[in-house]
């Protein structure tokens, strides 16, 4: 067994110390919000179950903060309704909306750096499983956060959704059991340089003439049709 008490065991001791000091009407209002543990309480559902009068509410909420024994967090599904919960705990995805929401706003360019690093991962793997991108992907351990399998598979389907990255099942080649779900990028096909430097309109002397619907036309060239079947 440690002798010494972790980061969380001190603070816990602070906190304790802290709301040992409480006012009758501040120790209600505190165990209201930390019975609520991750989830937290919204400022309303505090006045009804507490049923404190507003000038003693509003006091004693002041007093929790000032004391930082309670925070006040954003919840990503009402960002105008004020929402508490107790230091000690960090906002469960319920209220933070998981690690595609910052401070209760949708976080696009975050997504967007995902999308980057796993077709990158799977570009140089040329083909991997879920499994295999997220060790890939903690590897490299340029995430602030830890994303979960399930939020990379999000993110994963997204790319398939934009023919970024195809998702296929193994036949049980390459080492991968039978029926395996494994994702590979999606092959663009190069444009034929060759063919496009030969197209004859570049040399032809009436092109100044040429016109969708005129005497000179694409559809009348003999030249264009044999480079299009070529």
């Amino acid at each position: 067994m440690s002798r010494s008490q972790g980061p969380s065991a001190l603070k816990r001791k602070r906190l304790d110390s802290q709301s040992g000091s409480l006012t009758e009407h501040e120790s209600k209002l505190y165990d209201a919000i930390r019975s609520k543990t991750d989830m937290g309480m919204s400022l309303q559902d505090l006045r009804r179950e507490t049923g404190l009068q507003n000038n003693l509410f509003t006091k004693a909420i002041k007093t929790l903060q000032a004391k930082q024994l309670i925070k006040e967090v954003k919840n990503f599904e009402n960002k105008t309704r004020k929402h508490y919960m107790a230091t000690e705990f960090e906002p469960s995805k319920e209220i933070t909306g998981g690690a595609w929401y910052d401070n209760g706003q949708f976080d696009t360019e975050f997504i967007k750096v995902v999308k980057r690093e796993l077709v990158k991962v799977i570009y140089d793997q040329e083909n991997a499983t879920l499994a295999e991108i997220s060790q890939a992907i903690r590897m490299k351990n340029f995430l602030t956060v830890n994303l979960s399998d399930q939020e990379l598979k999000q993110i994963l389907d997204a790319l398939v959704l934009d023919n970024e990255v195809l998702k296929v099942v193994s036949t049980g080649m390459g080492g991968y059991k039978a029926g395996k779900e494994c994702y590979k990028c999606c092959k663009r096909r190069e444009p034929n340089l060759a063919s496009m430097a030969s197209i004859p309109c570049g040399v032809c002397p009436r092109i100044n003439q040429c016109t969708p619907d005129g005497i000179i036309s694409p559809t009348t060239c003999e030249y264009f049709k044999k480079w299009l079947e070529f």
